[in-house]
Order: C-alpha cells, then structure tokens, then sequence
C-alpha cells in the first residue's frame, strides 16, 4: 500500500468510523422499533399501549441511539484533542437532551395508559374523571421536575458554570431570599396545582357555576384552569381561584341530578291535573332515570300560586334538556285543558252610588 493511500486512509478513518456508528444506532433503533410493532403477538400486549410506545419514543430513540454509538467509538477515532474536547461536550450535551426527550416520552407513555384505561366517555364516570385529572397534573408536575434536572445537568458539564455555582453558594442565603420573594406567587401557584389534583375539588369534566357561568372544566394546568361554557365560549381561570374563591360543582358526588321546573300559575289551578300530567310527561322521557317526579306548591304571592315541577336526572347535560321538555309540554297542556289556569290579572269595578 503507497504511503499517499495510507495517508488518505488515516485521515478519512475517523469519519468513516462516525458514520458507520451513526447508521448502526439509526439501524438498532429500526430493528427494536420494527420488533416490538410487528413480532409481539397482540394477545400478549396491549395493542393501545404498543402503538403509544411506538408513536412517543420513535423520535427520540433515533436521537439518542447513533448520539450513544458515536459517543462509544469516539475515544478510539485518531481526533486531535482540542477538537476531541469540544466534540465529546457536544456529544455529552446532545445525550443529555435525547434522554430528557425519551424520559418526558416515557411519562406521556404511562399517561396513555392509564387514561386508555379509564375512559370518561360513560355516564357514571366520576371515579375515571378522578384519575384522569389526578394523572394529568401529576404528568405536567413530573415533566417539569424532568426539565430542571435535565437543565441543571447540561449546566454542569461547563467548567465556568461549576466554577460560578460555588460562588453563588456561597452567597446562597441572600439569594434564596430574594428569588422567594420574586417567586413567591408563583410557587404558590404550583402548590395551587398540586393541591388541586390530591384533593380534587375539581375534576376533568365536571359541570360547574363560576363567575355566573355554566360550564364543564376542560382543562387542568399547573397555573390555570379552562372551562368550557355552554355556548362554546371558553373561561380561563388561575388555578388559586378554585382554592380560594366559592363555587358550584355540580358533579362533586355524583353526575345524578334534580331538576326543577317552576311555574306562576292562577289560584283555580287543579294541582292533582298537573302532577298526573308530569307522570306521564316523565314515563315516556328517555332522558328521566326513574328516581324523583313530584308536583309541589311552593309558594303563593298576592297573584300566582308557584308550582315546583321536580324530576331526576344522570347528569346535567339531560337536566337542562328534560327541564325544557317539561316546561313546555306543561304549558301546552294547561293551555289547551285549563287556559283558566295561567295567571291572570284581576279587576273589581264597584259602581258609586253617589252618582
């Protein structure tokens, strides 16, 4: 072998050496990937959990496999120093990343799970709507500790930064004060958070009253909370205010409802009518589930007698349907039986005898 080829050869070496490990992570990344989505038998493994597992850790997987066989083969690869230094940190760091990349993949991974195994799209669903919101805060609070970890390594691989970082900790007390201050609401909020999803005073999918609202709460962050209000409109609140603000959560319990239906009506109203009515009205209602259906007098102004309608319901979305449905078809019925009955205004006219 001439010396010029020798000479090419040890000077393309080292890339060629690169390259070939880069390809082989990329190939072991396929090979793993290809393995577990076409050679796992679907009887033993969940297909939902395979095909998250797939979807969430194909990305960083091949980020982090040729970073890891590059980094394996770099001390053997004939690299001047200084640019072995330089290249080794960029290495290091790339690792650092992918692997924070693979850890956050791996919680939404868990997340999948349990969410696919506790579905909210039934109707007795508060025990699922716990977990999934509990799940979800828990993810963002996991994520977050991920990312400070992740950040603090990387700074650590700086000479200069491990150098300032003693001198920082040396004035520590004074600084911790100072970012306690600034950091105060904050961190408050991120207690906010976590409070919330221990305790659970709100759930995903609960139906609640705030600021004079309606609505079901869509969204549970670490700083904030999305409520989706019956017109498509969306509220967004700090998470604090559901710890320190009075609200109406109508699904705390359970998404089994009262609703009512009142009525001012003309004292010659025949009550008895009206309740026969509203059993009938109830039988032949999908939306009533069979537990509460009663006619009640109320009240009684100078003018109106108040007739309370009250019937059960599953949850608040066939509360509002079935108070509609009630409303009007007992309007309809006193109309066409006892027109008497809606209210009335009534004139005395008294002749004078003086004239």
């Amino acid at each position: 072998m001439s010396p010029a080829v020798q000479q090419m050869i040890e000077t393309f070496l080292p890339l060629i050496i690169s390259l070939v490990s880069v390809a082989v992570g990329f190939l072991a990344s396929g090979v793993i990937f290809f393995t577990i989505e076409r050679l796992i038998p679907g009887k033993t493994a969940d297909p939902a959990l395979i095909r998250s597992f797939i979807a969430r850790l194909k990305k960083p997987a091949r980020m982090f496999l040729p970073a890891l066989a590059l980094k394996i083969v770099l001390p053997s690869l004939n690299i001047p120093p200084g640019f072995y230094s330089t290249l080794d940190h960029i290495l290091t760091l790339w690792l650092i990343g992918s692997l924070t990349f693979l850890a956050v993949r791996g919680v939404s991974i868990l997340k999948d799970y349990v969410l696919g195994k506790y579905q909210v799209d039934q109707r007795d669903n508060l025990q699922e709507r716990k977990i999934q919101t509990r799940v979800k805060v828990i993810q963002r609070i996991v994520i977050v500790i991920i990312f400070l970890i992740a950040f603090s390594t990387m700074l650590m691989t700086f000479d200069k930064v491990r150098q300032l970082g003693t001198s920082i900790l040396a004035s520590a007390g004074i600084i911790s004060v100072i970012i306690g201050i600034a950091a105060q609401k904050s961190i408050g909020t991120l207690i906010a958070g976590l409070q919330i999803a221990i305790t659970q005073p709100i759930r995903l999918d609960d139906v609640v009253i705030v600021e004079g609202e309606w609505g079901k709460i869509e969204e549970i962050t670490l700083t904030y909370v999305v409520m989706k209000i019956w017109d498509q409109r969306r509220l967004v609140l700090p998470i604090t205010y559901f710890l320190e603000k009075p609200f109406q959560n109508w699904t705390r319990a359970t998404s089994a409802l009262l609703g009512a239906v009142y009525l001012y009506l003309d004292y010659t109203v025949p009550v008895e009518a009206v309740r026969e009515e509203l059993d009938r009205i109830l039988r032949d209602s999908p939306l009533w589930d069979g537990r509460v259906g009663s006619v009640s007098v109320t009240d009684a102004t100078d003018r109106t007698a108040v007739i309370r309608a009250l019937m059960s319901v599953a949850d608040s979305s066939a509360a509002w349907d079935l108070r509609c449905h009630v409303r009007e078809r007992l309007i309809n019925f006193l109309r066409e039986n006892y027109p008497n009955a809606l209210p009335r205004f009534r004139v005395e006219l008294e002749n004078d005898a003086r004239s």
